[in-house]
């Protein structure tokens, strides 16, 4: 644990390298005012925490840079998700208000909100459908030996699958068809309603249905080395890797995995916040935000958690 001192100037550390990217100086802290202590002592302590591996110095002469465990801190030291300001509130009020669609399109724009609310790469892991029940089954009757068949699940997904018919039927027959299939089908899931196709044989891989992804490209912003930047748009392709992490962040009670915390090499110089999104009370996807170990933590936290909500809620509400 950290005095009270020390923790105040390891804030302020992080703070500063997070809004400039640049090495953060005692006499730079001292004039900042963020903390009422004198250069030498702000050194002092700088050294310390420096010792105690909460803070690098990248050159002998430079000032000191957080390091993941000083990160670690400062996230932890965050009170919970604050508000958004106004601008982003109205911005994410204006778009569920016009929000409506297939579950997939959603998804795929709400990760482009989250990207522009943070600017920074977003993900959103899709609901889960052999969770969700069948809340409503329609007919469309295409052709005469051809009909659309609609199911509308919990989660506020669209299944949609064509069918031919070995005879031309009316109108009729497709509205009383349909009709029993409603009634039969009716709060179950789609593994009870149907019969089960070959799985994969991995669990995670038959369980996770899309990974949508907004702004990659800003990837490309975040990092000086091309490589990094290769290393990290080529995971972001691999979608069973992608929702796995978010999955894991979750389970392991985090709302944010810093660097080495997230578990996977191409990401060491990156940090991920996750948080649930929920349809009937329960845990239906995930979205998260993945950008440089020197992201802006408050308004990250804050924007995936006012997205998860207003997610939950619109899905919720059909």
């Amino acid at each position: 644990m950290l005095d009270d001192r020390k923790a105040a100037i390891l804030r302020a550390i992080v703070a500063e390298y997070i809004d400039t990217a640049l090495p953060v100086g005692s006499g730079h802290l001292a004039r900042s005012g963020g903390v009422d202590v004198s250069p030498a002592t702000i050194r002092n302590e700088m050294a310390a925490l420096e010792r105690d591996g909460y803070l690098a110095q990248p050159h002998t002469s430079a000032g000191r840079v957080p390091t993941e465990k000083g990160y670690r801190f400062y996230v932890d030291s965050l009170d919970a998700p604050g508000p958004l300001d106004p601008s982003r509130r109205q911005q994410v009020k204006q778009f569920f208000a016009r929000a409506h669609g297939e579950i997939e399109h959603m998804l795929n724009e709400t990760s482009r909100l989250l990207s522009d609310l943070t600017d920074h790469t977003a993900v959103v892991v899709g609901p889960y459908h052999d969770r969700a029940t069948v809340r409503s089954v329609q007919l469309v009757s295409l052709t005469g030996r051809v009909v659309l068949m609609v199911v509308v699940l919990s989660d506020g997904a669209v299944e949609k699958r064509t069918l031919e018919l070995r005879s031309e039927i009316g109108e009729e027959r497709v509205a009383a068809a349909a009709a029993h299939l409603g009634r039969r089908l009716m709060g179950l899931t789609l593994l009870t309603a149907s019969t089960p196709g070959p799985g994969t044989g991995d669990a995670v891989t038959d369980d996770v249905d899309q990974v949508f992804v907004g702004g990659a490209a800003r990837m490309a912003r975040s990092f000086d080395a091309v490589q990094t930047v290769r290393r990290v748009l080529e995971l972001l392709e691999q979608q069973l890797v992608v929702a796995s992490l978010l999955h894991d962040v979750l389970d392991r009670g985090l709302s944010v995995a810093i660097g080495t915390e997230t578990g996977l090499e191409p990401l060491s110089e990156c940090s991920i916040v996750v948080a649930p999104y929920e349809t009937d009370g329960s845990r239906a996807g995930t979205i998260g935000i993945l950008g440089p170990t020197r992201m802006n933590y408050g308004q990250a936290l804050a924007a995936v958690a006012t997205v998860s909500t207003r997610l939950s809620q619109t899905l919720r509400e059909g």
